[in-house]
């Protein structure tokens, strides 16, 4: 008997040193769908993905450069989701972290192939234009249970710098905060370090889904217009929390939310998955690759609403770990992924 799942998509970030070679490793069965994405970026003169993934060695400068991240991260995503196992799960929605709602876009096929290729790498360069930077900073201590402390120390450098920083992504127990670079700098020594790494400036992130990114959004709007943008084919959860339903068409809307307002917005990742669960109540969770970052991330959210009893780090892990097949599956582990695919 089939199996409910909700697919969760990562953002950016995601392509790390340990992703290189991903798509050679997992997508050998894509291997015309790859195909058409590298037709794609050689037509907008960009290096293609699978010239990205085959790089001897892992390169901030290559890898890193927004347009070629984000091309890597969608098609290690795309690629993903077409390899789940239909005969064993029944997927009932899709939702996504930031640059993940681009991949659950192409997912749906509100977007074809081709269209979502150019899409996601002129979303990336026109926003990486833009001004501005972005961190992480934990909201949760190291048993994954939300500190007052924390957000106080966070909501008051929001107030100090109004208009200049920014909630960004609320992203499970990390607080993405982005803005001017002058800000960002206040704030990161300002708060106290934690976590041996944090506060964490984003190398290569602009001010992500702020204010900041009014320009580029603008130009998106005239470059994509509603004409590209088809009913999608399973419900999607935005980062508002937003239901779109499947098969109906709302181009006009959908427009607008995706190069509008979640683009200039706050993207609320961690209500995004929570309003999921309760809608759609998944026997699993599928995050696609590539890497495994986000199941943390995930795990913070369910544990913020005391998802199936989960209230610490202690209960998620024992959670998984009692399991033959966990509740949270992550593409980007081998052992999980082939619970997914087989």
């Amino acid at each position: 008997m089939k199996k409910t799942a909700l697919v969760v998509c990562p953002g950016r970030g995601t392509y790390n040193r340990a992703e290189l070679g991903y798509l050679a490793k997992y997508a050998a069965k894509q291997a015309a769908l790859i195909s058409q994405f590298d037709q794609t970026r050689n037509a907008l003169n960009t290096m293609t993905v699978t010239e990205l993934d085959s790089q001897a060695t892992f390169s901030s400068r290559i890898h890193l450069k927004a347009d070629n991240a984000a091309a890597l991260i969608f098609a290690a995503g795309i690629t993903d989701f077409k390899a789940i196992n239909r005969d064993k799960f029944d997927l009932v929605a899709l939702t996504g972290n930031s640059m993940g709602w681009y991949t659950a876009l192409g997912c749906a096929d509100v977007w074809q192939a081709d269209t979502a290729m150019q899409l996601v790498t002129s979303m990336a360069q026109l926003t990486a234009n833009e001004a501005g930077a972005q961190f992480i900073y934990p909201l949760v201590d190291e048993n994954w249970q939300f500190s007052a402390e924390r957000q106080q120390l966070i909501n008051n450098q929001i107030a100090k710098h109004q208009g200049e920083l920014f909630m960004s992504i609320y992203y499970g127990g990390y607080a993405v905060l982005a803005g001017t670079k002058a800000a960002v700098s206040a704030a990161i020594a300002a708060l106290p370090p934690c976590d041996e790494r944090f506060p964490l400036l984003l190398n290569g992130h602009a001010g992500f889904h702020t204010p900041l990114m009014q320009a580029a959004s603008d130009k998106a709007l005239k470059q994509w217009p509603t004409s590209h943008f088809a009913a999608p084919s399973l419900p999607l959860v935005d980062g508002r929390g937003h239901i779109w339903p499947a098969n109906v068409n709302n181009a006009q809307q959908l427009q607008q939310y995706t190069l509008q307002h979640q683009v200039c917005q706050s993207y609320n990742f961690s209500l995004a998955l929570q309003v999921a669960v309760k809608e759609f109540a998944p026997e699993h969770l599928i995050l696609l690759g590539p890497g495994g970052s986000l199941g943390g991330a995930v795990a913070q959210s369910l544990i913020n609403i005391n998802w199936h009893g989960l209230s610490s780090k202690q209960d998620f892990v024992a959670a998984q770990e009692a399991e033959a097949m966990p509740y949270i599956l992550s593409m980007g582990i081998d052992e999980q992924r082939q619970k997914v695919i087989s």
